[in-house]
């Protein structure tokens, strides 16, 4: 089989929340310059110190790695940050600085509970049987694009990001990352610390602990295992082997080779991108080629053909739907996804969505993702794919399939179980009649994503990265667990967890014009001219402006939300109060 020498982790693709308070796309408040301000000078501020800050996340929100290689391999130890760092000078304005200004680099940094992620050697056969499985002739720790975890890095550029141009941004790709710390003990939220130093005089200018995702419970086990429902019986003479990973991945290739004809057992370890093709795997962007050409994707060999199997032990079916109002996601142990994606333990699908929906709402059931019907008009990222199956990690749910628009122009769902409760969002990505699941397109673009670009890909308010407000994707800000180390970079940030919210995060006390030129067309936040008048100005000039987050009746909705609690000066108004005009005033034609 090919050898493959550039590599990306995988994970699944679910839409961002639309928290109107955070950085992202949409057409509102965009600016196309690198001057993250959205307005203008507010004359209110004063002259400061120039500041750094760092908006980084991991790319997808969990990267999965194999738990072994000596049999064959689906991903290998490869994560990947991307970061911008923002410069506010003496009079409060923010720029995005790039590779002239400042190097950003990474170290390993211990959590809350002490656990401290450093090094890889010792904690994975990886470097054993790369040469053979990737055909990359590695030295021990170095991962696929050379890049090594801190602790076995002999020189700075081992740990450092890479300016792309190109993106606007810096990225950090191939970091060799374990789930397991120093200590042994596993943890597939490990922290590490990304530092920005001026490169005038190499003085540490900004830092920012942010979460490295990485998960081994991508796994055949639970089904391949000797004696399991996909390993039991036949003609097969099953694997003995005592390590039972290895031995569910032997019985893999046992029963290939019985039903293909193939001699994988005789090639071990073997690279399953090598005949099943990969976009993850797949850097140059090329396509299928070689052996990959006339087989089935990665995705369809493994979502579209085991979406009748899904079974447990028992032989019950396991969850593979989305949910609807009023349902609650079922336990990880009966969950499809979680039978091979990380995981029962991991949970990978987290943060402020995971209390309404699942996999499913996003992504459709299995044989949907694995592409077993051709998508809708409207319905592949870039409509070049429209009426052919979806191709893997591109054509994705968007932000926009279910944040159709705001409180004034949003789609409704005649079926109002499909609708969340609070009748601005839908529950589902996706025409629920249709056997592709394709990615609603919506009318009303104040939280789409770029054209033609995922969320993971999209910038907004003055060129940052969506995922630099927002958080990863399948992990947006907050994570209901207080204390996860998700929620540590945001409240580094700007002093709470969720959607970075605050605009003195990144713009100067008062350096901001009362407008809505903010992200999402937001007016600025916990700013006192605001309160003091700023608000009511606003109000007289173009009232319908309000209404899109404080509704058609201006009592307050989903979109007017307090992100943390506000000083009001006369009144204190508590974390997650949906504001509207009759909190203080005799509604929007009435006095104080």
């Amino acid at each position: 089989m090919p050898s493959h020498t550039l590599f990306k982790s995988a994970a699944l693709c679910v839409a961002a929340m639309f928290v109107l308070s955070g950085c992202g796309g949409g057409s509102s408040g965009e600016s196309d310059g690198e001057d993250p301000e959205g307005g203008g000078s507010g004359g209110g501020a004063t002259a400061q110190t120039p500041a750094y800050k760092i908006l980084a996340t991991n790319d997808l929100g969990m990267h999965c790695v194999d738990a072994d290689f000596s049999v064959f391999s689906i991903l290998p130890p490869y994560n990947v940050v991307n970061a911008q760092v923002i410069r506010t000078d003496a009079t409060g304005r923010p720029s995005i600085v790039n590779d002239s200004a400042v190097t950003l680099n990474y170290s390993a940094i211990a959590d809350a509970n002490g656990s401290i992620n450093s090094r890889s050697v010792g904690k994975t056969n990886f470097w054993q049987y790369a040469a053979r499985a990737y055909g990359a002739n590695l030295a021990p720790g170095q991962g696929l694009k050379g890049l090594y975890m801190p602790a076995e890095a002999t020189t700075a550029q081992q740990t450092s990001f890479e300016w792309q141009a190109t993106n606007g941004l810096f990225k950090a790709e191939g970091i060799p990352i374990i789930p397991t710390d120093d200590a042994g003990r596993s943890n597939r939220y490990p922290l590490m610390r990304l530092t920005a130093a001026d490169r005038s005089g190499s003085q540490n200018v900004a830092t920012l602990d942010i979460v490295l995702p990485v998960s081994e419970e991508t796994t055949c086990r639970d089904c391949h295992a000797s004696g399991g429902p996909a390993a039991n019986g036949g003609n097969i003479a099953w694997s003995t082997n005592g390590d039972v990973e290895v031995q569910s991945r032997e019985n893999v290739l046992l029963l290939h080779d019985s039903r293909m004809g193939t001699q994988l057992m005789a090639s071990k370890p073997v690279l399953c991108a090598g005949c099943h093709y990969s976009a993850a795997l797949d850097l140059a962007g090329t396509g299928p080629a070689g052996t990959q050409v006339g087989h089935p994707t990665m995705s369809a060999a493994m979502h579209a053909y085991h979406s009748d199997r899904m079974v447990t032990a028992a032989g019950v079916p396991l969850a593979d739907h989305f949910i609807a109002q009023g349902g609650a996601p079922p336990s990880p142990e009966t969950q499809a996804c979680y039978l091979c994606h990380p995981g029962k333990t991991t949970e990978c699908l987290r943060g402020a969505m995971t209390d309404a929906v699942t996999c499913q709402n996003c992504h459709g059931g299995m044989r949907a993702v694995g592409g077993a019907a051709v998508l809708a008009p409207n319905g592949s990222i870039d409509g070049r794919n429209d009426g052919k199956v979806r191709r893997p990690w591109m054509d994705l749910p968007r932000c926009q399939s279910c944040h159709t628009g705001d409180a004034s122009s949003h789609l409704t769902l005649a079926d109002a179980s499909l609708m969340a409760s609070d009748g601005l969002r839908t529950l589902v990505a996706f025409d629920t009649t249709d056997a592709a699941a394709s990615p609603r397109l919506a009318q009303n673009s104040r939280f789409a994503e770029n054209a033609n670009t995922l969320f993971r890909f999209s910038k907004g308010h003055g060129g940052v990265a969506c995922e630099g407000c927002h958080n990863s994707t399948h992990a947006i800000w907050p994570n209901p667990v207080e204390l996860h180390n998700d929620n540590v970079a945001a409240k580094q940030l700007q002093g709470h967890a969720g959607t970075i919210t605050e605009c003195t995060t990144c713009h100067g006390a008062g350096a901001l014009a009362m407008t809505l030129g903010g992200p999402h067309g937001m007016h600025v936040v916990a700013d006192s001219r605001w309160t003091r008048g700023g608000h009511e100005s606003q109000a007289k000039q173009n009232r319908q402006a309000c209404a899109a987050c404080h509704g058609m009746t201006f009592r307050g909705t989903a979109l007017s939300r307090t992100a943390a609690q506000r000083d009001w000066g006369s009144r204190t108004v508590a974390k997650g109060i949906a504001v509207g005009c009759y909190d203080c005033h005799d509604g929007p034609d009435g006095g104080d």
